[in-house]
C-alpha cells in the first residue's frame, strides 16, 4: 500500500477503505508518512468529502491513536457536552453544576480558546487558585464524590487529531465537515462518557454561519457518535448575537454565578435550561420535558446546583468566596459605556466584531502563546429586537489600556439600529438525533 495511491483515489472521488485510512493515520503518527502527502490527502478530502463510513473510520483511527478514558468504574451515568464555540459561550459552567445536582455525572475535559475569548479552562482559571490539571486518581475521586469535574485534556488523548489539526490549520483544510466531525468526535469518544450532547452554534459569531451547513455537521457528528455506541444528540443554537451579556473570562464566570443564583440574562438562562432538559431526556433521567424542567428549577431554587459549583471550586483548589464576593476576581482599570447614537430597534449585532474587540483587549488569543487578561472584556446589554433610545447604554467595555480605543470603536460599530420593529431571535433552531 502506498500513500500516493490513496491520495489519487480520494482525489478522483472514490471512497477509502478502513485499511487505507488506518495506513495513512498510523503512518503519519509514527512519522513514516510526511506532511506533504497528508496535506495533499486533506485537500482532496476538502474537495471530495468523506462518506458516513469514512467519517466513522477516520474518527476511530484518531480515537485509537492515543489513550482513552475509562469511566466504567464511576457509579451512575456519565454525560458530556461539547459546543462548537461562540461569543460569550459559557454554558458548560452552568450546565455541569445543574446536571450534577440532578444526579448525573459529568467528567469533562475541556480546552483553551484560540480566538475571541478564552476557552472553558481559561474562564475557570480566572477563579483565584483554580487548578485545571489534576491527577487521574483525583479526577475519578472527584467525579465519584461530587459528580462533577472540568479539567484540561491530557497530552495523550487523540495525538493523531492534534497532528492533523495543526496541519489543517496551515494548509487551508479546516473547512471540511468530515474532518471537523472526526476531530470533535474522536476527543468526545476518548473522554469516555455514555451520552454526548453537542451544541452546534449557528450565525455571525459561529464557525457555521448558515443553518444548512450546521445541520450537515450536526448530522455527521450524531451519526459518528451513535455508530460508536454512544447516545448522541445535537442542538443547533443561535449565535447571531453574543450569548448572554458577558464576553471575557472573569465577566463570564460572574455571569455563570448570577445565573445559578437565578439572576442570569434571559437568553443565556433559556439555552442552559434547554440543553439540561435534553441531557436529562436523552439519559432517561426525565421522561418528559415538564419533568426535566421541574428537576432543573428545583436544584436552582434549593441551591444544590450552586453547591456543586462551590464544591468543584474547592476540590480543584480555587477560592469559593468568589461566589459571594466578585471583587476577588481580577478587575479592569476602566469601564467605558457604549451608547446608542440613534433611537430605534436593534436589527443586527455583528457578533464576530464583538469577539474581535474582546480579543484585542486581551480576553482572547491571536496565537496559542498569547497570555489572557482575565479582567477585560465586553458586556453586551442591547439585544436584537430591543428598542433603544439615543444615548442609552447598549454595551460596556472593560479595559486595561490595551487597544482600548479600537475596541470601543469596533463595539459601537457592531450594532445596527433601524426604525422598524425587529423580531427577537430564537435560541434553539433545531435538534438532530
Amino acid at each position: 500500500m502506498r500513500a500516493v495511491d490513496i491520495i489519487i483515489k480520494k482525489r478522483n472521488g472514490l471512497s477509502l477503505s478502513r485499511e487505507e485510512i488506518h495506513f495513512i493515520i498510523d503512518g503519519y503518527v509514527k512519522g513514516e508518512i510526511p506532511d506533504y502527502q497528508v496535506s495533499a490527502l486533506l485537500m482532496a478530502i476538502c474537495f471530495q468529502g468523506l462518506n458516513k463510513d469514512e467519517q466513522v473510520d477516520l474518527t476511530m483511527e484518531m480515537l485509537n491513536s492515543g489513550e482513552k478514558i475509562d469511566l466504567s468504574s464511576i457509579k451512575g451515568i456519565c454525560v458530556d457536552k461539547h459546543s462548537t464555540g461562540g461569543v460569550g459561550d459559557k454554558t458548560t459552567l452552568v450546565i455541569a453544576p445543574i446536571i450534577a445536582a440532578c444526579g448525573l455525572k459529568i467528567a469533562k475535559m475541556s480546552g483553551r480558546g484560540l480566538g475571541h475569548t478564552g476557552g472553558t479552562l481559561d474562564k475557570l482559571e480566572s477563579i483565584p487558585g483554580f487548578k485545571i490539571a489534576i491527577s487521574p486518581k483525583d479526577f475519578f475521586k472527584q467525579v465519584e464524590e461530587i459528580g462533577i469535574a472540568v479539567v484540561g485534556q491530557t497530552a495523550n488523548i487523540t495525538p493523531a487529531d492534534k497532528k492533523l489539526y495543526a496541519l489543517r490549520d496551515v494548509t487551508g483544510t479546516i473547512d471540511s465537515v468530515g474532518l471537523i466531525a472526526g476531530s470533535i468526535m474522536s476527543k468526545k469518544l476518548a473522554s469516555g462518557a455514555h451520552s454526548i450532547l453537542l451544541d452546534v452554534k449557528v450565525g455571525d459569531g459561529a464557525f457555521m454561519t448558515t443553518i444548512e451547513d450546521a445541520r450537515v455537521l450536526a448530522r455527521a457528528m450524531v451519526d459518528i457518535g451513535n455508530s460508536c455506541g454512544r447516545k448522541t444528540v445535537a442542538m443547533l443554537t443561535d449565535m447571531d448575537q453574543p450569548l448572554g451579556e458577558a464576553v471575557g473570562n472573569s465577566l463570564e464566570v460572574i455571569e455563570v454565578i448570577e445565573t445559578l443564583k437565578g439572576n442570569g440574562p434571559q437568553d443565556f438562562t433559556k439555552l442552559c435550561f434547554e440543553i439540561c432538559t435534553e441531557m436529562l431526556l436523552m439519559t432517561d433521567f426525565a421522561k418528559t420535558k415538564e419533568e426535566a424542567l421541574f428537576m432543573i428549577n428545583k436544584v436552582l431554587k434549593n441551591g444544590s446546583a450552586m453547591e456543586k459549583l462551590r464544591q468543584m471550586i474547592i476540590y480543584q483548589g480555587g477560592n469559593p468566596k468568589v461566589i459571594e464576593d466578585y471583587q476577588l476576581f481580577a478587575q479592569a482599570k476602566r469601564v467605558v459605556d457604549i451608547r446608542s447614537d440613534k433611537t430605534g430597534y436593534i436589527k443586527k449585532i455583528h457578533t464576530h466584531r464583538i469577539g474581535d474587540a474582546a480579543m484585542i483587549l486581551g480576553a482572547g488569543r491571536k496565537t496559542k502563546d498569547d497570555i489572557i487578561d482575565p479582567s477585560v472584556g465586553i458586556k453586551v446589554l442591547g439585544k436584537i429586537g430591543d428598542f433603544v433610545n439615543a444615548g442609552e447604554i447598549i454595551a460596556k467595555v472593560y479595559s486595561n489600556d490595551r487597544e482600548e480605543e479600537s475596541a470601543i470603536n469596533i463595539t459601537k460599530e457592531a450594532f445596527e439600529i433601524i426604525n422598524e420593529v425587529v423580531q427577537k431571535n430564537k435560541i434553539v433552531l433545531d435538534i438532530v438525533q
